[in-house]
């Protein structure tokens, strides 16, 4: 089933500002809310797609990659954010969860013991950082798709303490101040009556424990630098300056805390013989005098193998010849851009003195005087057309 646009998930337009988004997503967030709709998978499912547009639209990176190519600009891996598979409840509640406020869950159950407690839940650590990578792809793995592995070097979890940090399980104990739930809660007397402010346990850090014993292989990180081989699905059509990303391939967090995103930055690999615009696919080819008098059939490259096309008699310098749909695919779509060809009239630059006294005899015919047909479209509209 195909994605629904982010901007009609949150019900905003595309030149809705950051709060805005903000505010949106709390709103629709709150409406499917797993606790307000206990054992509702609709709820549930609509709850996620939520939580993945407003990852992207939030985020003015993913944002701009979104505008300019929709879902394939921001997934990897066949899949984007979280409603792809990315990250499940627990996650969004952890990296999204003070977007509700503990004041607006305690109010919907009951002083927030079940929605609240969760809405306010920290993940452990810190979360990992974002990796940029470029991928270079060739015309041939664009036009088709292709699943590339490629060795990432960046921050993984250590394996000794499993990404804790801490030497073993009796090395982490329960923050004193805030009994493990990473905040603070206070309560203040004003002219207006009670109100309740929850801020970060200053203590932790919001990581609701402490370790006693730090872990030796990571001295207390939770993480080591190491390599991870990372598949990505890379979709049909994509261009140069796209970007993708892929959901928690980045570094990984401090002690167990989320990883980071892998962002893959796309490069067009140089072709020898084409030149690609937008969808369609350039070629110029080059032909003898003789060949475009008497026409011919040549074989020109293409860029799923090669095509022989046939070149009528008299064929002119600068004439273009279109093979439909020989061009790139469109992202996410299911028209092809085609091939055009142009010609261009080969003038050899040293002949004999033979050729040479042929030619001059050639040249007084009224054959050889130029005479353009003034039904054939003008330079500048062959232009126009190459490259609509």
């Amino acid at each position: 089933m195909s994605k629904r646009d982010y901007y009609e998930v949150l019900g905003v337009g595309k030149s809705a500002s950051v709060e805005e988004i903000k505010k949106a997503y709390r709103k629709v967030a709150m409406q499917h809310h797993p606790d307000r709709n206990p054992g509702d998978k609709t709820a549930e499912e609509k709850f996620k797609e939520a939580a993945e547009a407003y990852e992207v639209l939030s985020d003015a990176d993913k944002k701009a990659q979104y505008d300019r190519y929709g879902h394939a600009g921001v997934s990897g891996n066949g899949r984007g954010g979280f409603g792809g598979g990315g990250m499940n409840m627990d996650d969004i509640f952890s990296q999204f969860g003070d977007i509700f406020g503990d004041d607006l869950f305690g109010s919907f159950f009951g002083g927030g013991q079940r929605g609240g407690g969760r809405g306010q839940q920290r993940s452990r650590g810190v979360r990992g950082s974002n990796l940029r990578v470029k991928l270079k792809l060739t015309y041939e793995e664009i036009a088709k798709g292709v699943t590339k592995n490629i060795k990432v070097k960046k921050h993984v979890a250590c394996t000794t303490c499993s990404g804790s940090g801490a030497k073993d399980k009796g090395s982490v104990q329960t923050c004193g101040t805030c009994g493990g739930s990473g905040q603070v809660r206070r309560v203040q007397n004003t002219f207006l009556g009670q109100m309740q402010t929850v801020t970060t346990c200053p203590t932790c850090n919001g990581e609701g424990t402490s370790i006693t014993a730090k872990c030796t292989s990571c001295k207390g990180e939770g993480r080591v630098y190491g390599e991870e081989t990372v598949s990505i699905d890379i979709p049909a059509g994509v261009q140069e300056g796209m970007q993708m990303n892929v959901s928690g391939k980045g570094n990984a967090g401090e002690r167990g805390g989320m990883p980071g995103d892998l962002i893959i930055l796309i490069e067009e690999e140089p072709h020898k013989e084409l030149h690609r615009e937008g969808l369609n696919v350039a070629y110029e080819l080059h032909l003898s005098f003789t060949d475009a008098v008497f026409g011919t059939q040549v074989e020109v490259p293409t860029i799923d193998g090669r095509a022989k096309i046939k070149i009528p008699a008299g064929t002119q310098g600068g004439k273009i010849f279109r093979l439909k749909g020989k061009g790139f695919p469109a992202v996410n779509a299911y028209n092809k851009g085609d091939q055009l060809i142009q010609v261009s009239i080969w003038t050899p630059q040293n002949i004999s003195s033979d050729e040479k006294a042929v030619l001059e005899k050639l040249s007084q015919s009224p054959n050889f005087k130029p005479h353009p047909d003034k039904s054939e479209k003008n330079f500048f509209d062959k232009i126009k057309e190459m490259f609509s």
